[in-house]
């Protein structure tokens, strides 16, 4: 019988997967107590999830677990997309990821990209879900050893306006006890049981496309040595696909099938028919096929009506659930921990009300709608589809977590701006989006504008600069600290990149926030030394101004 659980807890996380384990590692890096429970007795089995973008390794770099991550993927010269009627088809066509206005392809990059066009020191790569999970179960056990618990289920909770009563079992005695916690983050996906007892519905179509998924081990490294990819989608007479797991032995077999005519859930349990299946789609009827285990799955396209409800919040697929074709549904859920976790940080700490919790959903939850949508339309291309590994990149937000400009960025497009816009050169360093990457000058060591930023706001120059400093103490002073950072030590051509950058002078300065997203920017210093101080109350309470409209 457990008896480490907490009576109390500022936050509880009910989910182990990658979105759950995310948070629990954001929340630790904010100092912020929190109790995580998994009903699964460990972490996937099958690789699930593959794909990590750009914008979820920027997130894992910040804690320090890129390198790790990337020793568990596959190698980059990997990542391309395979398209034959099996595996050995000689007139296969293979292609790689798409990287947005500056794509590169097979054959190499345009001049776009060779002129130098990075927008971001992580680029993502495939990592399977079951590699990726223990990575990060590991570091949040070693960062809070007595906050995560697996075999240990969420039975009930009950929600007064102040915080959450939940029951839990431990699921290998059938012991139950309960935790009082002041916020329940349900990260238990597409069945959650914390949005069902919320009452919060989801809308969207389901049943789009049932497959079943075998997990298998074969020979295959030598097959494909010369077509070495991460996803390899079978065309006529060909069906499903295959996704590698290690692109040597350890493999997964996509194969589509119809509920109505049945035939595939008899098969589950006769591992010499799947091996059957496998051997054909892949063209070898002599290929040596192990296989380890079975699962079927539904593409649906759903979305929840609301994030939140009082003390309970949705992050992950409890909150979208996004077609896999594309590859964003686990990244989007990553992002939506990454936007979560300060803001409850914030507000468990009492720097913030918790009326900031209300631009979670406002930021989140159209970007989780443009993903379903862009997802659904990959799903519906007759002659494939690339993925987009920096699609995320451009998340543009609009809450009351952001301050527009006062006067217009003359660079700007005066259209609206969707929450993700694939066609644009990003990002343009206008409130709302993801900090621009550039590569510092000078002496303070970081290799990326991103490694500048801390756990709480940033205040980024250009150059030193004693005012915009005399406006950081000022609102460290009345308890809302704020770290300087200059791009660079005076070093030459520092002031053009900013400008280009930001579309600021060499006066100004950029305010981002703990997610990398910029939260206000000014030209010059303020006349009033306590504007800085105002902007932050602006964005922690999540109310606008009285005298003027948002």
């Amino acid at each position: 019988m457990r008896t480490r659980f907490p009576a109390a807890t500022p936050v509880l996380i009910v989910g182990g997967g990658p979105v759950g384990l995310t948070l629990s590692l954001l929340l630790s890096a904010h100092r912020v107590r929190h109790l995580l429970v998994e009903a699964r007795p460990g972490t996937s089995l099958h690789p699930k999830a593959r794909g990590v973008s750009a914008r979820s390794m920027e997130i894992f770099r910040s804690l320090g677990l890129e390198e790790e991550i990337r020793r568990a993927g596959l190698p980059a010269s990997h990542v391309r997309f395979y398209r034959g009627r099996s595996l050995v088809d000689p007139d296969f066509v293979r292609t790689e990821a798409a990287h947005g206005p500056t794509d590169r392809t097979a054959e190499g990059p345009t001049d776009g990209a060779a002129a130098g066009a990075e927008r971001t020191p992580a680029p993502g790569l495939i990592c399977s879900q079951d590699a990726l999970e223990a990575v990060l179960l590991r570091r949040a056990r070693e960062l809070a050893p007595d906050a995560v618990e697996f075999a240990t289920r969420l039975v009930a909770f009950t929600e007064d306006g102040q915080g959450v009563l939940a029951t839990l079992e431990d699921r290998a005695t059938g012991h139950r006890r309960t935790v009082r916690a002041d916020w329940l983050v349900g990260c238990d996906g597409a069945a959650s049981t914390v949005r069902s007892g919320a009452g919060i519905a989801m809308e969207g179509p389901t049943g789009l496309g049932h497959y079943l998924s075998v997990r298998f081990e074969a020979p295959l490294g030598e097959v494909v040595a010369d077509r070495a990819s991460a996803s390899y989608f079978l065309t006529e007479p060909g069906r499903g696909g295959f996704m590698a797991a290690d692109n040597d032995r350890h493999w997964i077999y996509q194969y589509p099938f119809d509920p109505v005519a049945g035939g595939v859930p008899e098969a589950l349990g006769d591992h010499r028919q799947l091996a059957r299946l496998v051997r054909e789609a892949a063209g070898l009827p002599d290929l040596d096929v192990t296989v380890r285990d079975t699962m079927t799955w539904r593409m649906d396209a759903r979305l929840a009506e609301s994030y939140r409800r009082s003390r309970v919040l949705l992050a992950g697929d409890a909150a979208h659930v996004v077609p896999p074709t594309g590859g964003h549904g686990m990244n989007t859920g990553i992002g939506d921990a990454d936007n979560l976790a300060w803001k409850l940080a914030s507000v468990v700490t009492g720097t913030a009300g918790p009326a900031l919790l209300d631009s979670y959903q406002d930021e989140r939850r159209p970007l989780a709608r443009q993903v379903i949508d862009h997802s659904l339309d990959n799903s519906r291309a007759r002659n494939g589809y690339r993925i987009d590994d920096e699609l995320l990149l451009t998340a543009a937000y609009r809450s009351t977590a952001v301050v527009p400009d006062t006067a217009p960025d003359p660079r700007a497009d005066p259209t609206p701006r969707p929450p993700l816009d694939p066609g644009r050169e990003h990002p343009d360093g206008v409130p709302g989006s993801r900090l621009p990457h550039l590569r510092p000058a000078g002496g303070n060591g970081a290799a990326s504008t991103l490694d500048l930023l801390g756990r709480g706001f940033t205040l980024l120059t250009p150059a030193p600069d004693a005012a915009w400093q005399r406006q950081a103490d000022l609102a460290g002073a009345a308890g809302l600290p704020v770290t300087v950072r200059p791009l660079a030590d005076d070093a030459p051509g520092t002031a053009g990149r900013w400008t280009g950058a930001f579309g600021l002078p060499a006066t100004g300065a950029v305010l981002v926030r703990p997610d990398a997203h910029i939260a206000w920017r000014a030209p010059r210093p303020p006349a009033d030394g306590a504007e800085l101080l105002g902007v932050l109350r602006r964005i922690l309470s999540a109310q606008p101004p009285a005298d003027r409209a948002f």
